[in-house]
């Protein structure tokens, strides 16, 4: 079986280019994607438990890895939150799966959020890592609108190995993620 693009796409291009601009003494300095991690909340499914299990199923046909339901740690009467409760649903994607996840999410779901002009660079948090906001399912085309009764988002998060923000932007940005250019606004 062969590497997956963006796989290639990092040992080939990113590495060499990377180490370069961040003046790396060694290959293994390189900040690289560790995992990617997709959590969708289901606040509607203290009401309703079968919520939980369509998003586990949604994020199971999105990754093609069996997701899993998360629970509640603690209770919220607010809420009508009781600890243990199923409340979202999580994946997290290594290897191969995360490369390809990262291929179709920037050529084939990103292009077809509505209005779209890039993503944010504001979602580094201190460390290097990213989080990206999807506000619909549906911009990926193993949903089906037809069997989605609740239109819903999810968070998706890039961890990389990257020290600092500057070089986790760099990494991602060489991957080819679409950020919005501050220079040259639409």
């Amino acid at each position: 079986m062969a590497n997956p693009r963006m796989k290639e796409k990092y040992l080939n291009d990113i590495v060499p280019a990377l180490k370069e601009k961040f003046q790396y003494k060694s290959v293994m300095q390189v900040p690289k994607l560790t995992k990617i991690v997709l959590n969708k909340g289901i606040g509607a499914a203290v009401a309703d438990k079968k919520l939980v299990d369509q998003g586990v199923e949604e994020l199971s046909l999105i990754t093609g890895q069996r997701a899993v339901s998360t629970i509640a740690k603690k209770s919220v009467s607010n809420f009508k939150l009781r600890e243990g409760m199923p409340i979202g649903a999580k994946v997290t994607l290594r290897g191969e799966r995360m490369y390809e996840f990262l291929d179709r999410l920037m050529t084939v779901a990103l292009p077809r959020v509505r209005d779209f002009k890039g993503i944010s660079d504001k979602g580094f948090d201190g460390r290097g890592n990213y989080t990206l906001g999807v506000t619909e399912q549906i911009i990926f085309p193993e949903i089906s609108i037809d069997k989605v009764n609740r239109i819903s988002g999810m968070d998706i998060t890039f961890v990389t190995s990257a020290p600092t923000d500057e070089e986790s932007f760099a990494l991602l940005k060489a991957f080819g993620m679409p950020f919005v250019n501050k220079n040259n606004p639409q």
